[in-house]
């Protein structure tokens, strides 16, 4: 498995922008996934410090809130939506394809951090149901052959990076 390198010089950096602004603790929790990609757990005490706050008091924000993660994640995130439009109309199929097409479950990772699948309660947006979202990019009324042109599309850019 490759290791995800984090740009320590930044991620200092920016927890320094936000010295002592204790009211500043998610906009810096949000600043630092954007730059990283996930909150190294070996950032939670220099955080706290600059903040002035518990590891503890920043521990517990980071793992309330669904939208912070303390392990890396692919470059691509797939949502899967699993509501009840989406479910009424597939997307346990749609699921299931995606499983099989990136050799993933649920919640993980490939080993080369190009894709992570998920499952989320609803994207809200029933009409296009079933549903899925890559990064903040929705796509719906989705089928085995638009999920792999999809896939496609995000594969290649992943790669001219």
């Amino acid at each position: 498995m490759l290791q995800q390198e984090v740009d320590w010089e930044r991620l200092e950096a920016i927890i320094a922008s936000h010295a002592q602004e204790k009211w500043a603790l998610i906009p810096l929790l949000q600043e630092i996934q954007e730059a990283v990609g996930f909150i190294p757990p070996q950032a939670i005490a220099p955080v706290a410090r600059a903040l002035r706050m518990s590891a503890a008091g920043v521990q517990g924000v980071v793992t309330f809130y669904a939208g912070f993660t303390l392990k890396p994640k692919g470059r691509c995130v797939l949502k899967v939506c699993r509501g009840t439009a989406c479910h009424v109309k597939g997307s346990r199929s749609i699921l299931r394809f995606l499983k099989k097409e990136l050799n993933l479950e649920e919640g993980e990772t490939s080993p080369d951090y190009q894709f992570t699948l998920e499952t989320v309660a609803c994207l809200g947006a029933c009409f296009l149901a079933p549903t899925m979202m890559v990064n903040r990019d929705y796509f719906g009324r989705l089928s085995p052959t638009k999920i792999n042109s999809v896939l496609g599309q995000y594969a290649k850019v992943t790669k001219e990076k």
